[in-house]
């Protein structure tokens, strides 16, 4: 099971970590943390440092609420970190966090390698094509609704059978598009309440039936904190306890916040399968 960026085959037979890079100044977690290149640099060079293979930049938060962007700041705010990433780690798998397909056309022109696209497409009809244009792995996430609505949109009959079937409807437009490698994200807190949260992870097993990738986001979410009653700040140990959870159910890319955390969570899964 492999994917290709930018001619570099990376395996995923063995789970790997995507470190996220929030460029905005309103996302949950780290909004506003890292602005000028030297604190971009360093969160970077961390990044890789601990065991990354992924960075994923985004300049346009999806959490629930979040502000509306203009396409021209999404790409003002994006495309000179692109660049400076590029420069200084060459080697480095850039994902890119948008669901806008001339964003992600300059940005893949720029040395971007991934487009991660929370709406699967269905925000820019435009978007599959430029992903096959280019030939990069794309990252089809699961949702409903936008930021500002999503959070009202959580009435399944089946949670999970829903998302298998929306998923084979997306992979079957991906592939009629001539798109190679694809990963999928089920979306956790996007559309879905906390106890749907939990049901996906229980029954995560079920998505091998599509024969994919699977990539799990849930680092500091409020799936985690709201449990807890306590902040983002506070959800660091939760977040390594699903992220356990996830890989011992299939998953196969880990996007957090903090990456030498879910490492170890790799490091000692991959310990413990040495025995199968």
């Amino acid at each position: 099971m492999t994917i290709n960026c930018n001619g570099n085959l990376i395996d995923l037979s063995t789970p790997k970590v995507m470190g996220i890079l929030n460029i905005t100044p309103n996302s949950f977690y780290d909004g506003g943390k890292f602005i000028n290149e030297s604190e971009i640099l360093l969160q970077a060079r961390k990044i890789i440092s601990e065991g990354a293979t992924f960075i994923d930049i985004g300049a346009y938060s999806s959490k629930p609420k979040a502000e509306y962007v203009s396409e021209n700041d999404e790409l003002k705010r994006i495309i000179p970190i692109v660049s400076l990433i590029q420069k200084n780690f060459p080697k480095t798998a850039i994902s890119i966090d948008t669901f806008r397909s001339e964003v992600a056309r300059i940005c893949i022109e720029n040395g971007a390698s991934i487009i991660n696209d929370i709406s699967a497409g269905s925000v820019d009809e435009k978007m599959m094509e430029t992903v096959a244009k280019y030939n990069v792995p794309y990252i089809m996430m699961h949702k409903r609704g936008t930021p500002e609505t999503m959070q009202t949109m959580t009435n399944y009959e089946n949670i999970v059978k829903e998302i298998l079937f929306y998923f084979s409807e997306k992979v079957a437009a991906a592939r009629s598009f001539g798109i190679n490698d694809l990963i999928l994200d089920p979306g956790f807190g996007f559309a879905k309440t906390l106890d749907q949260n939990y049901e996906i992870l229980q029954e995560l097993e079920l998505f091998e039936i599509l024969e994919l990738p699977l990539l799990i986001g849930v680092s500091r979410k409020s799936m985690i904190y709201n449990v807890f009653k306590c902040t983002p700040e506070e959800a660091l140990n939760g977040t390594t306890i699903i992220n356990t959870i996830a890989l011992t159910k299939g998953a196969k890319i880990l996007r957090v916040h903090d990456v030498k955390e879910a490492m170890e969570c790799v490091t000692l899964f991959n310990k413990t399968n040495q025995f199968i």
